[in-house]
């Protein structure tokens, strides 16, 4: 819950900037962002509790811009309001901030070690993930956990989160024909959940193998119709 002390009076999410017109360094941060969404449409397509925003801002102060991380994940709030959708995160309006927040490190550094690191756990924000291809000595990933007030660097890859009820990690895959490291979803077992273009995948092979099946079972129950018409017996009768 937002506990920070506000004017009486704010502005709603109309009244306020959508965009700070700063355009992304890298398209790698629409991608990671991207993909973590797409497979969580499909995990939690039941679920209307939750919001996951892309390079959208927050705004936590009436007087302040906005904060603009690359993504977030807020839980216990409307999915949609309505078919405008939103155009930015008012956390005076939507009562909750944030569990998560993604930084993607492009070769601009935007201070994502440092003053964004300050601001989210100022803001309360559970969870601060941060990600970069380009570290040679330490880890790509890092996820840091707020603990009485403070962030404490989680270890592990994938990390689980089980106050969102997924983990978190990075391993080589293929996304928008794509082959490099990329950000996914696990399970508690650590088992990481399909993309959308893999579910598709699995369900074309599953198709196929039942396809295959039923087509043996069918030659098998032809051959002993045939060894039974051989033997004399009417195999319909």
């Amino acid at each position: 819950m937002l506990k920070r002390q506000l004017p009486r009076y704010l502005p709603s999410a109309e009244e306020l900037p959508d965009s700070d017109e700063t355009p992304v360094d890298n398209e790698l941060q629409e991608l990671i962002p991207g993909l973590l969404k797409a497979i969580l449409l499909i995990l939690w397509a039941e679920r209307m509790d939750w919001f996951f925003g892309i390079d959208m801002g927050i705004y936590y102060d009436p007087d302040q811009p906005a904060i603009v991380p690359d993504a977030f994940l807020s839980l216990g709030v409307e999915r949609f309001y309505d078919e405008e959708l939103r155009p930015s995160y008012v956390l005076w309006d939507e009562n909750v901030v944030p569990t998560l927040v993604l930084e993607v490190v492009s070769p601009t550094y935007r201070k994502e070690y440092s003053q964004k690191l300050a601001d989210y756990q100022e803001l309360g924000i559970l969870y601060y993930v941060i990600y970069s291809s380009r570290r040679r000595r330490k880890p790509h990933l890092e996820v840091h956990k707020l603990v009485d007030g403070k962030y404490e660097l989680q270890s592990g890859n994938p990390i689980w989160m089980p106050e969102i009820g997924l983990g978190m990690g990075c391993e080589r895959g293929n996304y928008s024909g794509v082959t490099r490291e990329w950000l996914y979803w696990y399970d508690a077992e650590g088992k990481r959940y399909l993309t959308p273009e893999e579910k598709v995948k699995d369900a074309d092979q599953r198709a196929s193998q039942e396809a295959q099946r039923a087509s043996q079972e069918a030659q098998r129950a032809d051959r002993l119709a045939q060894r039974l018409r051989e033997l004399g017996i009417d195999p319909d009768i």
